[in-house]
């Protein structure tokens, strides 16, 4: 992991990619795909499950969401180490989604200290009917509920609107027949704002419908589902059954893939929440040459944005 400097600046708008890979990280750990064995390999580098973290001072931070591999992205974090015997500069975590890969890390985060946990009322559900979850002291983890398209600010000079995205209930809710571009509570997008930076985080997203392409269009950043390169791609490679559509994720790739519907962004975009089947991992591919050619990044761990 990419070890990030503490620096502080109080007038700008820090982001740090803890973790830019989809469930189950890269390499993951059963599968010899050809990019589980370059990374294995040495040849690209490996990523977590996907977390960010946000300071609109450099002091105080907020996670968006906290995956299981989170206690080792706190740790490759300088900023984000103890600044006293029991103390964290964490002080919220928002949450996008139910989704494993999303909330595993929070039992990381049961050790008694105090912080703030933001989600829609749907994935507080969630949480509360899996009793795992009762670890976290709720005298210590205050649970606030949020309101789509109402704003909170989890710290002060940053505030976070959540906004339903398409998308599904996670894979341990789903009955036979999911739908997979629910509308609702189940899959939010988060818009930060601080400083008069906008910034839009989509780490899971099963469609781009016209108004969704047109919020982002003015965005400074843009960190959207870089889930998969092709719809097929897990089937075309061996390593699934199931389609990108069928995981409620929305192809780079296609007619109506992101790099398409989302060709008129004007700021700064990168995919995050990137699979290990996605080719566009490969340097030389031709997936990474058709993202790059078109304004875009590819995610990794330890990256750091100053706005």
């Amino acid at each position: 992991m990419i070890r990030i400097p503490n620096t502080r600046s109080e007038d700008a708008v820090r982001i740090v990619i803890l973790g830019a890979g989809a469930g189950g990280g890269l390499p993951q750990w059963n599968c010899g795909c050809v990019q589980c064995t370059a990374a294995r390999k040495g040849l690209i580098l490996p990523m977590t499950q996907s977390t960010l973290a946000v300071s609109a001072d450099g002091v105080d931070w907020v996670l968006l969401n906290a995956s299981p591999d989170l206690r080792h992205q706190l740790a490759a974090c300088t900023s984000l180490h103890p600044t006293s015997l029991r103390s964290s500069p964490v002080k919220a975590v928002v949450l996008t989604n139910g989704d494993v890969d999303h909330i595993a890390g929070l039992l990381t985060l049961r050790e008694k200290t105090a912080l703030t946990l933001y989600a829609t009322d749907a994935t507080h559900r969630v949480l509360s009917e899996n009793t795992v979850f009762g670890v976290l002291d709720p005298t210590l983890i205050e649970r606030k509920t949020v309101v789509l398209d109402q704003p909170f600010s989890p710290r002060p000079g940053l505030t976070i609107t959540p906004y339903a995205v398409p998308g599904k209930i996670p894979l341990y809710l789903e009955g036979e027949t999911p739908d997979l571009e629910m509308m609702g509570e189940q899959t939010v997008g988060l818009r930060l704002q601080s400083e008069g930076h906008d910034v839009h985080y989509l780490p899971g997203c099963a469609a781009l419908p016209d108004w969704l392409v047109a919020q982002l269009e003015h965005a400074d950043l843009v960190l959207f589902d870089g889930t998969i390169w092709s719809d097929d791609e897990m089937l075309a490679s061996g390593t699934g059954s199931k389609t990108g559509a069928r995981m409620g994720h929305v192809a780079m790739s296609g007619p109506d893939g992101s790099l398409e519907r989302l060709s008129g962004l004007r700021g700064r975009r990168l995919y995050t929440h990137v699979n290990n089947t996605n080719s566009a991992l490969m340097p030389e591919s031709d997936a990474r040459a058709a993202i790059t050619a078109a304004g875009w990044e590819i995610a990794r761990d330890g990256m750091e944005i100053v706005l």
